[in-house]
């Protein structure tokens, strides 16, 4: 062997030990590469990093969604709802880069795809949009099934009206991120909104959950609310109001019905209404709770509370004549009539013949501002303090000195302005025997009491005046208020409206505010009907019908018991009785 050879042979030995030291250490690299990555820290690059990095992309933290309070009646119907929906939306880059036809997308979603791609195309370089809001899970799912990457869904929570319009202004409803925007939504929405929760999820690179890893914070279910108003009564309410509105062509009209007793409205209603579950453009004027809202001139509805200041002066009874000859009063240039001369009337019959005149000559025997502060008594000019979204408080004007005409048109009822509901609240201290308590839309728990009471009109004062109400709808303008079995109590309104230049000659307001039974109140109704434009514009033409189908119909509802009807007296029952036992032969003997 050569020494060539031989060399040739050792360097190739070396470079064999060369390869197989190489290839031998590679595993020992890679390990120790690996621990270096997973296991020890190695400066801003070691494990912890690589960890941090690695959860940014595939650990994220979901909101999730909190269920909104109920709202029900009185009895537990539910007037808000919450069902749970699918939000979709689309990652705008992530959907165009992935090469897929847009077209099954387009069609499950019930959209052009023109209109899709353009949509797309204006949002590429975002990372979000919605494709669509709050879809039933039917109407999402066929979408999600395409599993296109980009397209996502996102679970939450839609509010559902189930009594619809009947309720729609006094309820209210939410926007699109289930806030509440009028009504008692809006009043009580933070009482109604729950607090999201948060739970961690594991993602795959396309955003689709792959594992719930833990629930960081529960939701917490927003607070249930129970209003005062029983659903039959508002169904009832909406009914006739509406029958009436369409009979005499009117523009607008509102029920407001209390529980006599505790002052919670048990129907509150307004015409023309809206579909709270299917809102549409230009219904902001059919959005107004016009019971709470509205401002109107109450009229001769007033001339009760001006009655209770006469017999509060000690100079007036309820049969204390008034000499209304010749029907017409003036003051100035100003003229007050009656509809003819009804010549000397009691206080009694000034009332149900809602003489101008009687009212008028009455109301100058006392002071102006022992009118007014009857009106501020009962509430007129104070807000009713529901807490209701634009709750109006009306005007009750306060004068240094009065003139006369100023005088007289405050005894009935003008130059003032009042809600539906103060005079419903007013009326409700004549029928709880003088004593004035805050109206509520709220439901009293059984069993509680009532809300304290101030008294504002002596017992006796109130009770005459009920009396006096009950003749007005007996024998006085509001005969269309009488209700069968039950006797009620009330005061007829007619008032011009208001418009550009002062009151309108043809356009009036016709109300009526009552009672029943008139001998032990159980329900205070007040009826508003606006610019009515056939079939007369009386208030006791027009308003008290609407009162008296509405409030028979409660009465019976709530299984008021009818008075008894007078029996015979004693010996009356034992003649009879003596007759009955002649005839059939048999009796003591």
């Amino acid at each position: 062997m050569t020494r060539r050879a031989t060399h040739q042979r050792t360097i190739d030995h070396w470079r064999y030990l060369c390869v197989v030291v190489a290839l031998g250490s590679l595993p020992v690299v890679a390990l120790w590469h690996t621990a270096g990555l997973q296991v020890f820290e190695r400066g801003d690059k070691g494990v912890r990093f690589l960890q941090l990095q690695g959860d940014a992309r595939t650990l994220r933290v979901r909101p999730v969604p909190a269920y909104r309070g109920l709202i029900t009646d009185r009895h537990g119907e539910p007037l808000a709802v919450s069902t749970a929906v699918v939000t979709l939306w689309a990652n705008p880059k992530e959907l165009l880069e992935s090469g897929k036809s847009l077209e099954p997308l387009a069609r499950r979603l019930g959209v052009p795809l023109a209109k899709l791609r353009e949509s797309l195309d204006r949002n590429a370089k975002r990372e979000f949009m919605f494709l669509a809001r709050r879809l039933a899970p039917a109407e999402a799912n066929p979408v999600l099934e395409l599993k296109l990457k980009g397209v996502y869904g996102r679970d939450e929570f839609k509010r559902y009206y189930p009594a619809g319009e009947v309720a729609a202004q006094l309820v209210g409803f939410t926007d699109i991120d289930d806030k509440g925007q009028e009504g008692l939504e809006l009043a009580y929405d933070q009482w109604l909104a729950g607090v999201p929760g948060e739970r961690r999820v594991l993602q795959d690179r396309n955003t689709q959950v792959i594992k719930d890893l833990e629930l960081i914070r529960s939701e917490k279910p927003g607070n249930d609310l129970a209003l005062s108003i029983d659903l039959r009564l508002q169904y009832l309410a909406y009914r006739e109001l509406r029958a009436a509105l369409e009979e005499h062509r009117a523009a607008t009209g509102s029920v407001v019905m209390l529980d006599a007793r505790t002052g919670e409205v048990l129907a509150m209603v307004s015409q023309p209404s809206f579909n709270p579950n299917a809102r549409g453009a230009g219904e902001v004027n059919a959005q107004r709770n016009r019971p709470i809202t509205d401002m109107i001139e109450p009229g001769s509805v007033m001339k009760p509370f001006t009655m209770v200041a006469a017999l509060e002066s000690g100079r007036f009874r309820p049969d204390t004549p008034v000499d209304t000859a010749p029907g017409y009063i003036r003051f100035g240039d100003k003229t007050y009539k009656d509809p003819h001369s009804y010549g000397l009337l009691d206080l009694t019959g000034v009332l149900a013949k809602s003489s101008q005149v009687g009212t008028t000559k009455v109301a100058m025997t006392l002071d102006a501002e022992s009118i007014r502060n009857v009106f501020d008594r009962v509430g007129f000019g104070q807000s009713p303090g529901t807490g209701f979204p634009g709750e109006g408080p009306g005007n009750l004007p306060s004068r240094h000195r009065w003139a006369p005409v100023e005088h007289a048109s405050l005894a009935f009822g003008y130059g003032l302005t009042v809600t539906p509901l103060q005079l419903a609240g007013a009326y409700f201290v004549l029928a709880n025997g003088g004593v004035r308590r805050p109206v509520t839309l709220l439901r009293q728990e059984p069993g509680t009491p009532l809300p304290a009471g101030k008294r504002v009109i002596e017992a006796k004062i109130a009770d005459e005046i009920r009396i006096m109400l009950k003749a007005v709808v007996e024998r006085g303008t509001g005969t269309h208020a009488a209700i069968p079995v039950y006797a009620a109590a009330g005061k007829t309104g007619t008032t011009h409206k208001v418009g550009v230049g002062g009151y309108q000659l043809h356009h009036y307001v016709s109300l009526f505010a009552g009672m029943a039974p008139a001998d032990n109140p159980q329900l205070v109704t007040v009826v508003v009907v606006d610019d009515p434009q056939v079939g007369g514009y009386f208030g006791g033409v027009v308003a008290a019908p609407v009162f008296a189908r509405v409030t028979s119909a409660a009465l019976r509802l709530l299984e008021v018991q009818p008075p008894l009807p007078p029996g015979p007296p004693p010996g009356a029952v034992a003649d009879v009785t003596a007759t009955a036992a002649r005839r059939t032969g048999t009796g003591a003997g």
